[in-house]
């Protein structure tokens, strides 16, 4: 028998992030509904994390939490990165790391997003997905498709472009990656590659086969747009047959991502960089696909299919296993600054997962933060996931930065941040001597749409005995106790005092 090859500390990294990508949806994770054999075949040599959870939602907080390593969603909602801070990509660079972006977000290239690209050594932008203003002349043979209310989108300009599936974004930006990880990255004496790729995001836009491979019998333009709300199907928003159809879309975008994410695959085997290259496949979130008839990502709290999600790492001379620990994004971020030998200068929540993976350490935390901003506030541990809504009105709220911007809605250009008024005061980050704009907020203030909508009181549940969230054990016994961790926890993070207050926890 050969003896196991010898734990080593990676040389490189390569992230290969796909967005809302559903855990409970994947074979790998007992998922049976939708194709996924590339997901699946990694895991069969992958470490799996089987709690692994988002920290700050939606897509560009989640992104904060992974290249800067530090909780956003307590301070602001959406935004750049901020000048007290630099992403793990600056401190690599300085360090001699070549990193190297390959993606297809358009939020990283527009207001609010327009920075996390320029710390890497170079990026590769694959045009044309859901917001990104690349065409000004639509092509007429796309006819368009249902997108409950959202109006045109650049995607109507750009849809028309793609003649094969080989033009969509996602497989072009898999391809890309493919290419530079066959004609570039053995050139680099260390190197970060970062996919990160925005399938199976909507629009769930795909080219047959995918397009009918999970509805066959469905007539008309698919349904690639989900609605962003709770109770679509009790509202008649959807028909049942509707919502078989948008699900069914979500899969042939799942499947056919997982079909080109093997191009990647298979140039990181023939390059051989198994060897001394560690491999992290993850996600920012899920995606509601009717679970609940809650569909999109609208302002309700993170229930199991959108916070608790997939983490597959596959590491230098360690055997496929699982790992039960609890984990969240940030702690990516600190993964990669262990891998490198960096130091993130400002303050970071994130604790390395390389000893879990190794089994050195069993457990790197006992419990972890998650949230929007102006909405509830979760605290997940080893027992229990609770959701804490305001007390009563949801104030006080500050928003904190010095980079004022939120996400652009492309059809309300007039939806922005108010500019900081009379109201707004200088204040420190925990961690920083930098004075930062601290902008009070109340109910006479338009919120961001993420921080919108009713609260619908606390949730408490025992997710091992009760994964679909049906029994909610808030208002009984167990929720004093949780309810203090909470108050720990954010005490520990430094979370701003009025999330303390609007909270009814001070």
């Amino acid at each position: 028998m050969e003896a196991a090859p010898a734990q080593a500390q990676p040389r490189n990294a390569i992230v290969i992030l796909l967005d809302s990508l559903n855990r409970h949806m994947l074979g790998s994770y007992g998922g049976h509904e939708f194709a996924t054999p590339n997901l699946d075949a990694f895991a069969r040599r992958a470490v799996r994390f089987t709690r692994h959870y988002s920290g700050s939602l939606p897509c560009m907080p989640a992104r904060h939490d992974i290249l800067c390593g530090a909780l956003d969603f307590l301070w602001k909602p959406w935004g750049s990165i901020e000048i007290w801070e630099q992403p793990v990509t600056a401190w690599m660079r300085a360090a001699g790391v070549v990193s190297k972006l390959v993606s297809d977000h358009p939020h990283l290239f527009e207001t609010g997003g327009e920075n996390y690209h320029t710390d890497f050594t170079a990026w590769d932008y694959q045009r044309g997905h859901e917001s990104d203003p690349w065409r000004t002349r639509p092509d007429s043979s796309w006819a368009g498709a249902p997108s409950f209310g959202r109006g045109h989108l650049p995607y109507e300009d750009s849809r028309g472009y793609f003649r094969g599936e080989e033009d969509f974004p996602g497989p072009r930006t898999m391809a890309a990656a493919a290419k530079w990880l066959a004609d570039d990255a053995a050139h680099h004496e260390r190197f970060m590659l970062f996919v990160d790729e925005f399938d199976p995001h909507e629009p769930f836009d795909t080219p047959e086969p995918y397009a009918s491979m999970y509805d066959a019998s469905w007539r008309g333009p698919h349904l690639i747009w989900p609605p962003y709300m709770r109770g679509a199907i009790e509202k008649h928003v959807l028909t049942r047959e509707q919502a078989h159809q948008v699900r069914a879309c979500y899969g042939a975008k799942l499947t056919m991502i997982d079909t080109w994410l093997g191009r990647v695959l298979d140039a990181i085997e023939r390059g051989g960089f198994h060897a001394d290259t560690a491999v992290i496949i993850c996600t920012d979130h899920g995606h509601y696909l009717g679970e609940k008839d809650i569909w999109g990502k609208p302002p309700v709290p993170i229930f199991e299919p959108l916070g608790h999600i997939p983490l597959l790492v596959s590491w230098p001379g360690v055997a496929a296993h699982t790992v039960d620990a609890l984990t969240t994004n940030v702690d990516i971020a600190a993964t990669l600054a262990d891998i490198f030998g960096v130091t993130m200068a400002h303050r970071t929540h994130g604790r390395s997962l390389a000893p879990l993976v190794t089994g050195a350490a069993r457990s790197i935390r006992d419990w972890a933060l998650a949230g929007v901003w102006g909405r509830e506030v979760h605290l997940i541990d080893a027992e229990s996931k609770y959701a804490r809504a305001p007390a009563g009105a949801n104030a006080p709220l500050s928003l904190w930065s010095n980079r004022w911007s939120t996400m652009p809605v492309y059809r309300r250009p007039e939806l922005k941040l108010a500019p900081p008024d009379d109201r707004a005061r200088l204040d420190r980050m925990p961690g920083s001597r930098i004075p930062v704009i601290r902008q009070p907020l109340d109910q006479s203030d338009s919120l961001p749409f993420w921080a919108a909508g009713r609260f619908s009181g606390n949730y408490l549940f025992k997710v091992d005995e009760d994964p679909t969230e049906e029994n909610n054990i808030a208002r009984t016994r167990a929720e004093k106790t949780i309810e203090e961790k909470l108050r720990a926890a954010l005490l520990e993070v430094e979370a701003p005092p009025d999330q303390l207050v609007r909270l009814g926890l001070k």
